[in-house]
């Protein structure tokens, strides 16, 4: 469900994805993708392995860049952005929670999740460490944040992941297979932090999932196949059609 006339957060126009341009072994991934992603949405991007799901998550997030097309984040056009303005515009604009949480061993719940901050400014304030710990307590770890990953659950350690996603208010929150490595109990439970955190901030995400459960509880199913878009329906509309069918 597309918040009604909030614009567009991403579009992309016509994107083409090749590695080895030029050579024997070139190889296109994506074939001309055009997707736009309003403010607030929460997408579901779906599809089998090898048809560019992670290629496409990768442009979005601005870790690869496009061969060919055009991309507009919050209007601005990111193709042309040197190195260092690409990194700046992460930082600032994205959040990202992966199937493996990649929390630093050493450092605490509460100092995972301020990394960004410090990357970013080198620096915590008090400001943004009181919101670490106002995240941390909204994702029920309140009483955890002094422990190291290796005293919490999988699904616990998933949780500072998604903290630490929140904590610079991006307007964007890209996840991949974000419960792939949970069992099915910490899989609801993170994913219901999720639409949580959706409803209760505005945060638009983007989330790329194997689970058919997961897809059918967003607003939005985007499928790639092949690295192209097959489907890009509303959730509800494709319930019903399973229903019907």
């Amino acid at each position: 469900m597309r918040p009604a006339g909030s614009g567009p957060l991403l579009e992309m126009v016509d994107v083409h994805k090749s590695y080895n341009t030029g050579l024997p072994s070139e190889a296109e991934v994506l074939h001309g993708i055009s997707l736009r992603v309003d403010h607030g949405e929460f997408m579901a991007l779906i599809g089998p392995s090898g048809s560019g799901k992670s290629t496409l998550l990768n442009i979005v997030g601005l870790l690869e860049r496009m061969t060919s097309g055009n991309y507009r984040l919050q209007g601005e056009e990111v193709q042309g952005l040197d190195d260092g303005a690409l990194t700046l515009r992460r930082r600032v604009t994205l959040g990202f929670v992966f199937q493996f949480h990649h929390l630093l061993p050493a450092f605490t719940a509460l100092e995972n999740v301020t990394l960004p901050a410090l990357m970013t400014e080198g620096r915590v304030s008090p400001q943004q460490l009181e919101r670490a710990r106002t995240l941390l307590a909204a994702v029920g770890l309140a009483d955890a944040m002094n422990k190291r990953p290796s005293e919490l659950s999988g699904g616990m350690q998933q949780r500072v992941a998604i903290a630490r996603a929140l904590v610079q208010e991006p307007p964007l929150v890209l996840a991949d297979e974000p419960t792939g490595n949970l069992d099915t109990a910490s899989s609801d439970e993170v994913f219901a932090l999720l639409r949580r955190m959706h409803e209760e901030l505005g945060t638009t995400f983007v989330i790329v999932t194997h689970d058919p459960r997961m897809a059918a509880r967003c607003d939005r199913m985007v499928e790639l196949i092949d690295g192209r878009i097959a489907r890009d329906v509303p959730v509800v509309a494709e319930a019903a059609d399973l229903a019907g069918g």
